[in-house]
């Protein structure tokens, strides 16, 4: 199994920034792809980007192209997301998710990120 356990979410004004961490265990050389995605109140989880673990090609959602930015650290199994230029509309539980090859995908227990207009 893969244990993802996720930090960095806070409250912060609109146009501001974070960084979210995502640091991962166990049986992390049968990871493929490291994805973050987001559930705001009353809405359904979405993509948000994508990191291959072994290499570092990247995709992000439309929604946040050109303000986010997901990098990671194999040495510390650890990815992260760069947040700036904030929007309210970016308010959600942001989740860690891991995909194996051929196996189960794993998530985190989520962070919550405020963005106050």
């Amino acid at each position: 199994q893969v244990q993802l356990v996720e930090s960095g979410g806070g409250l912060v004004q609109a146009g501001g920034s974070l960084r979210l961490s995502c640091e991962a265990s166990g049986r992390t050389f049968s990871v493929h792809k490291m994805n973050w995605f987001r559930q705001a109140p009353g809405k359904e989880r979405e993509f948000v980007a994508v990191i291959r673990w072994n290499g570092d090609s990247t995709f992000y959602a439309d929604s946040v192209k050109g303000r986010f930015t997901i990098s990671k650290d194999n040495a510390k199994n650890t990815v992260y997301l760069q947040m700036n230029s904030l929007k309210p509309e970016d308010t959600a539980v942001y989740y860690c998710n891991a995909e194996t090859n051929g196996g189960p995908r794993y998530w985190g227990q989520g962070t919550q990120v405020t963005v106050s207009s």
